[in-house]
């Protein structure tokens, strides 16, 4: 068998011999005609080093990313953050922005860097105090230097740093320093709408205003990225602050509040109280300042309440527009006496008490109904309890008790019962709309459900104080409020206010309710302006019809078109010569 044939024998010589490769197969030699190379000696020696260095390598690079997965993992799963840190520092708390009724945004959140410092790490007191001292001045160097000597592993120095600020610190290089990313409450419009939007505290918690009231709406996660729309229309709120702000100033009075309201839904469209504040920096303003005179201010509004009064007697029909009192005499209850402001010394009809604001016609009137009347009206009328607004700030409505004969005849022109200036635009909305009562509300309503009002008075008594309100300023006490186009229809105001219990016959508060237009209301205007003074112009006067009217003409000549209402140049939807008519008792 060819198996057992020993192997050929190679003669020395041709050990050494060229080798001659044959053509015609691969590379000139089949696979069993090629020669084997072995290795031996120094060269076998090399490949094998050079394999274990190879193997050793690939070794260590498996060995590292194995180490490093593991440290990964370890990270991930099982590791702790440094407790020094946690436990006073928390994550930031997300808050849902707030917008207008068109999407404006009025307060969103920004995120900023707060510093921290770990005491145990600071190398020089003294050093860190001077640097900061001169890159954060608003910071007390005592206290800065207390902070600094606690002890403590983390102590806040500053929250809410601006970006300038955050750069300066950090180029210090102060060891033991850092900062926390943190998130902070903005307000794009700045101090407009403050008193209505409120403010939140370093946490991110509302503290007042609807910050306040939809805190827990505002921090739910299912909203945020999604505002809160309110009813306000940034553009008529600003339109409102600053005519009332020129208003304050030319009569030099202490503050004011103005108000838009929708009357055939309740919302409120802009909301002012001055003077107002940043709300970004709430503890940099005063008390009155945070005040909000359009909800929590409770006040006596003066000859306004006559458009409750006349609007309560035609409804229970105890008088007719064809009706009327003798304003002749004054009126002795006791030791109180009631007088025209401006005396006519006759008889008056309804028409003319409304429309030369007749204290003693209206007295006359409220006694007709009677108190138990009177009182059922206003509490129907929403005169008598706290107005329902999403606001924490709304005030109690002080109300007399027990609501005695003489309670009932103030009243009627406005004193004795003490009211919001809410109350009392709602109130307007109601006499002019037909006789609804619709809730005040700050958000946006859905135009596909229109809201149910309750039903105050008919609606033939609302079209005929639509007729008075028209008169009183084509013909009355608030001609200065007319806009031609618009048929602004109103009332004046002006009380004495309480002050120690007495009245202070210098301390005024001056108001005008309006709505336009009176041939279909669509808005109502409240401006009140308090404690202002007579100016050499108004011949020194300081009342409704020459403080707030003109202010209320103004305001409505500018947002007017703004909400789509354009001007008409129909009839008027009064008739003064019919309205004369009616004085002469003629019909």
């Amino acid at each position: 068998m060819t198996g057992d044939r020993p192997p050929p024998m190679i003669p020395p010589e041709a050990r050494h011999a060229p080798l001659h490769v044959p053509t015609g197969t691969p590379f000139g030699v089949s696979p069993r005609q090629r020669p084997m190379v072995l290795l031996d000696g120094q060269a076998k020696h090399a490949v094998e080093i050079g394999r274990s260095r190879l193997f050793l390598i690939a070794g260590l690079f498996a060995l590292c990313f194995v180490m490093i997965a593991g440290r990964m993992l370890e990270l991930a799963l099982f590791s702790r953050p440094d407790e020094s840190r946690v436990v006073a520092v928390e994550a930031p708390v997300e808050r849902a922005p707030i917008a207008d009724r068109n999407g404006q945004i009025l307060a969103t959140n920004l995120a900023v860097a707060s510093l921290y410092v770990d005491t145990t790490k600071i190398l020089d007191i003294r050093e860190a105090v001077t640097k900061l001292s001169r890159v954060l001045p608003e910071l007390s160097a005592a206290d800065l230097d207390a902070k600094l000597r606690t002890g403590k592993t983390f102590v806040w120095i500053k929250r809410g740093l601006t970006p300038r600020q955050e750069w300066e610190v950090n180029s210090l290089g102060l060891p033991g320093f850092a900062f926390q990313r943190e998130e902070r409450r903005v307000y794009p419009y700045g101090r407009l709408a403050a008193q209505v939007l409120g403010y939140v505290d370093i946490d991110l918690k509302g503290i007042s205003g609807t910050e306040a009231y939809f805190d827990e709406t505002l921090r739910d996660p299912a909203r945020h990225g999604r505002p809160l729309h309110l009813s306000l229309d940034i553009r008529v709120q600003h339109a409102v602050a600053d005519e009332l702000a020129k208003t304050i100033a030319h009569f030099e009075a202490i503050g004011g509040a103005g108000i838009v309201l929708d009357v055939r839904t309740g919302e409120v469209l802009a909301m002012v109280s001055l003077p107002d504040f940043d709300p970004t920096d709430p503890g940099a303003a005063s008390a009155d300042a945070r005040f909000n005179r359009a909800t929590l201010g409770v006040y006596e509004m003066g000859s306004t309440f006559k458009t409750f009064n006349t609007s309560m007697a035609l409804d229970y029909g105890v008088t007719t527009l064809r009706g009327g009192y003798d304003a002749t005499n004054p009126i002795r209850v006791a030791r109180y006496t009631i007088n025209d402001d401006h005396p006519k010394h006759r008889w008056l009809s309804v028409p003319e008490i409304f429309m030369y604001s007749s204290n003693i016609g209206s007295a006359k009137m409220a006694l007709d109904v009677g108190s138990e009347r009177q009182k059922t009206f206003m509490t129907r009328l929403g005169m008598t309890r706290r107005m329902t607004l999403e606001l924490p700030e709304l005030g109690l409505p002080l109300v007399p008790n027990p609501w005695r004969e003489i309670n009932t005849m103030t009243i009627a022109f406005g004193h004795g019962l003490s009211v919001t200036p809410l109350h009392l635009i709602s109130g307007l909305a109601t006499v002019a709309n037909g006789g609804l009562r619709f809730q005040t509300t700050l958000l946006r309503a859905d135009p596909a459900n229109t809201p149910v009002g309750e039903r105050v008075i008919s609606s033939q008594t609302s079209a005929a104080m639509r007729r008075l309100l028209r008169l009183v300023v084509t013909g009355g006490t608030g001609r200065k409020a007319d806009v031609p186009g618009y048929f602004v229809g109103g009332k004046t105001g002006t009380a004495e206010k309480v002050v120690g219990g007495s009245y202070a016959h210098k301390a005024l508060l001056s108001s005008f309710i309006s709505a336009f237009p009176m041939t279909e209301p669509r808005y109502a205007v409240l401006v009140m302006v308090d404690e202002p003074k007579g100016q050499k112009d108004t011949y020194g006067y300081a009342t409704g019809g020459w403080t707030a009217a003109p202010a209320t003409a103004r305001i409505i000549e500018r947002i007017a078109p703004m909400l789509g209402v354009l001007p008409s140049d129909g009839p008027d939807p009064v008739d003064v010569g019919a309205v004369l008519a009616i004085k002469a008792g003629k019909d």
